[in-house]
């Protein structure tokens, strides 16, 4: 288990200028990572070091926005003003999850403008739905990670969530801190201090010139 991606929000409409602003401090540029069609989104990538990367995504005015799980999440965040969605926990087996949830895991694929049709299983989604401080898990079985798509020049240093340390750790099966792993800081908030909400404040990343919080 281990830390696969953080999920940022943003409006159809924003999505360019968000993609761009968000680059531009990094000192990367994001990829077309094309369109969920089981979820109704589409997304941008952006490829960081540690086997991480930063995904931007979007509702489309699509049915599934409003009825799968992901898509009715991130419809949410971006009816919000957008913002962190959450993290991403990747597994190498969702099977056991599957088990401790409940429930099975969905097929997810997306196509990129190449025509490169990247697969992956993920559960846990209804969770994060209900509550932003908890990850969703995801199983890639096809093609390659979306952290080797282009040169990573940046990488993750550190997360600030708003939430309950243990309410995370009992979710994930696991110890949070260890599932975000060793080269990442953890620094845990009160709901209070992110207006009451739990979830994603603030990660701060390393980049060519500096270190840059993105909140």
């Amino acid at each position: 288990m281990r830390l696969d991606h953080v999920s940022y929000v943003t409006s159809h409409d924003q999505l360019a200028d968000t993609v761009q602003r968000l680059g531009s401090r990094l000192g990367s540029t994001f990829v077309d990572g094309g369109v969920h069609p089981r979820f109704g989104t589409r997304n941008f990538t952006l490829p960081l070091q540690n086997g991480h990367y930063i995904e931007v995504v979007c509702p489309l005015d699509h049915p599934a926005s409003d009825s799968s799980p992901f898509g009715m999440a991130v419809s949410r965040r971006a009816a919000e003003g957008g913002g962190w969605l959450t993290w991403v926990v990747a597994v190498d087996d969702v099977a056991a999850i599957e088990t401790r949830l409940g429930r099975s895991a969905v097929e997810g694929h997306r196509t990129k403008p190449d025509g490169t049709d990247i697969r992956w299983r993920q559960i846990g989604v209804l969770g994060t739905l209900e509550d932003r401080q908890l990850p969703y898990f995801i199983e890639w079985t096809e093609n390659h990670h979306p952290s080797t798509d282009g040169k990573a020049v940046a990488k993750i240093l550190k997360v600030e969530i708003a939430g309950d340390e243990k309410t995370i750790t009992d979710w994930l099966g696991s110890d949070a801190a260890a599932a975000l792993g060793s080269n990442v800081e953890v620094v845990w908030l009160s709901p209070a201090d992110n207006d009451g909400e739990n979830g994603i404040v603030a990660v701060h990343l390393s980049t060519p010139t500096g270190v840059v919080r993105l909140d």
